[in-house]
């Protein structure tokens, strides 16, 4: 396995990112959009086990323009008496964090993925979690000929009444959608997953929307209070054979 912290030039400026592939040969592109707790050793360890399926895995951190990684001074694993302060410093990193910027941001991802000797051209996946599924379905419709496959877990506001709303966007992808919500998730209420899934229901791709039952927003996170152990483990599984479907991995 190598691994390597990098720097993306961009628009803004120079976005540190983490990459992670196998030792030999080249490999589909995927790209893993963070959690809003920013770039750390869990993320760093889930595009580890991503790439030892056969990608090479590009981790930027979104946050770049305020701050390099990590952007949150705490200590994770996170504590869940800790939670408030940090939701309160994340709340600050996303107050100027939109969307028109981070498709920039996508647009160098792409350029710089496509430069790379060890990645295999030709399609990439996208799957992002927290802020970051929306981004990975956001970055699926604005280069739908080149994402052949694209995740979504326990993101929020997927289908607000806002006018660039990600579920109005779903008809522009081409690559499979796999969106994986999370269960009593006030940033995903039941009301916003009936509406994305009536738009999901509607594309011509294969897709497939599920609700993890009993499983808290950020499940996924093995260093945050909303770990859910069994509910990471169905995440791996849809995940990987989403990518392996359509992105042809040499395992």
């Amino acid at each position: 396995m190598k691994t390597e912290f990098i720097d993306i030039r961009t628009p803004a400026g120079v976005c540190d990112a983490f990459i992670a592939y196998p030792d030999n040969g080249t490999y589909p592109a995927v790209i893993l959009f963070m959690d809003a707790f920013g770039l750390r050793p869990g993320l760093y360890d889930m595009a580890r086990k991503l790439a030892s399926h056969g990608y090479y895995v590009l981790l930027p951190n979104l946050f770049y323009r305020i701050r390099k990684a990590p952007v949150l001074d705490v200590a994770f694993p996170l504590r869940a008496d800790a939670m408030p302060d940090a939701i309160q410093a994340i709340r600050a990193l996303l107050a100027d964090y939109k969307p028109d910027l981070a498709m920039q941001d996508a647009d160098a991802f792409l350029a710089f993925l496509s430069t790379q000797p060890r990645v295999r051209q030709g399609q990439i996946g996208t799957t992002g979690y927290c802020m970051g599924g929306a981004l990975s379905l956001r970055v699926a419709a604005r280069h739908p000929e080149a994402v052949g496959a694209v995740a979504s877990f326990h993101a929020g506001n997927l289908a607000t009444d806002g006018a660039e709303s990600p579920h109005l966007l779903l008809d522009r992808i081409q690559g499979e959608i796999y969106v994986a919500h999370a269960d009593n998730d006030t940033s995903m209420p039941p009301e916003q997953i009936e509406r994305f899934d009536a738009a999901l229901k509607s594309v011509a791709v294969a897709h497939a929307s599920e609700l993890y039952a009993g499983a808290a927003h950020g499940f996924t996170m093995a260093d945050l209070p909303a770990y859910d152990g069994a509910a990471l483990a169905r995440h791996w599984e849809n995940l990987l054979a989403l990518l392996g479907r359509n992105l042809q991995a040499e395992n």
